[in-house]
């Protein structure tokens, strides 16, 4: 079973290897045109709970895009949260878009953001008809983004008839062993998005007509739900829409983290999947358990070989055959990263070496997220925890 596990396997790497050019290929083309001259009116909806450690540069960044006529709209469930005093304070004493704080009161049967969402969507279609924004923007308080990030999420709606546009999350490494994990798990995400029908929408970064929305019956969706990007991705694909990512609206995201905040957060988020896209749960199961199994397989071979001095260049050769396109995807996944965000290239290009040859830890974690989500349901967001028992029924548990 040796060579075929590492046949497998390098026909796996190597065909991410092209997905890795072909990510390359589309943020080039991309970062090359201007955005279409499409900027309706539009809602950015911001749910929030605690306070993050660049919360009140991100709610400066929110009320000074560069668009026509938005407006922003921050939930939390409480005035008892220490972010409305921060929000508040920043409204009240700096100029910006016209903004609002709104308190949606605690969840019962859902996810604390989905239930923010929820009310802000109500007061927002409550209102005439005539004041009613054309586009929803749906964005997290801990993303850092530039002036021009609402007209580029924005612009593609102009030629989707029916879909939404999505950004993702890039974590940039602070020093920290922890933090450089986190991104190198969150790396190979981020650069599965690109030209192809099956991208998925990120919570932090994504938007869509107000009537794609209603058609989609996107509030229906939401409700019992705890994750917001999983069911509004599936809400779309269920209508036969798609969703566009759009690379200027890759987002840096610089805070701090222990280990143990990078197991919890990876787990959550492996968890998520297991109960709101199952297949990709498979799938990532599979190509981990392959990967490593023929990585650490060949390596381990061909070190004991070498040790009793026998002959040791054939599993070596296949040790190298696995890793080694794990290695020129990650180079041209940095590249494309670099270009993408600029103002963060110097902070970057320290850990270029470590993103390109310490790729295998994330999958060492993955292994070890997709492990217990096999069996677990649970997770804590934010300081709360709760049972996923189906897409549509969430329970809070105390």
């Amino acid at each position: 079973m040796f060579w075929p596990v590492v046949a497998l396997a390098a026909v796996q790497g190597w065909g991410s290897v092209w997905v890795g050019i072909r990510y390359w290929n589309y943020v080039r083309e991309h970062l090359r045109r201007d955005p279409p001259p499409y900027h309706p009116s539009a809602a950015v909806i911001v749910p929030c709970r605690g306070v993050d450690p660049e919360l009140r540069e991100n709610v400066r960044a929110l009320r000074q895009q560069e668009y026509p006529e938005y407006e922003v709209l921050f939930i939390l469930e409480s005035r008892s949260d220490p972010a409305y005093a921060i929000i508040r304070e920043i409204v009240e004493r700096e100029s910006g878009a016209p903004t609002k704080i709104l308190e949606a009161g605690r969840a019962r049967d859902c996810g604390q953001k989905v239930h923010n969402l929820l009310v802000a969507l109500e007061h927002l279609e409550t209102r005439p008809s005539g004041t009613k924004p054309e586009v929803y923007v749906f964005t997290d308080s801990d993303v850092l983004r530039d002036r021009h990030w609402l007209r580029h999420l924005v612009a593609p709606l102009h030629a989707l008839d029916m879909g939404a546009t999505t950004g993702y999350r890039w974590y940039i490494p602070t020093g920290s062993l922890a933090s450089l994990v986190r991104s190198l798990w969150n790396a190979s995400i981020a650069t599965a998005l690109g030209p192809h029908p099956r991208n998925f929408a990120w919570g932090g970064s994504m938007a869509l007509r107000r009537e794609t929305a209603d058609r989609i019956r996107l509030r229906e969706y939401w409700q019992g739900s705890v994750s917001d990007d999983y069911r509004l991705t599936e809400a779309v694909r269920r209508a036969g829409g798609e969703v566009v990512f759009v690379p200027q609206c890759l987002l840096p995201s610089l805070s701090e983290c222990s280990l143990r905040d990078v197991v919890e957060f990876t787990t959550r988020q492996i968890i998520i999947t297991r109960r709101y896209a199952l297949h990709l749960w498979v799938l990532l199961t599979l190509s981990t358990s392959l990967f490593l199994t023929a990585l650490f397989w060949s390596g381990a071979r061909a070190l004991t070989q070498f040790v009793s001095k026998g002959e040791a260049t054939e599993f070596a050769l296949a040790f190298l055959s696995v890793y080694i396109p794990g290695v020129l995807k990650a180079m041209v996944r940095t590249h494309a990263i670099e270009h993408i965000l600029t103002a963060y290239r110097e902070q970057l290009r320290p850990y270029r070496m470590a993103y390109w040859f310490l790729y295998p830890l994330a999958s060492v974690l993955f292994f070890y997220n997709c492990a217990v989500a096999a069996f677990s349901r649970r997770i804590s967001w934010r300081g709360i925890r709760y049972e996923l028992r189906a897409p549509d029924r969430t329970t809070i548990l105390p």
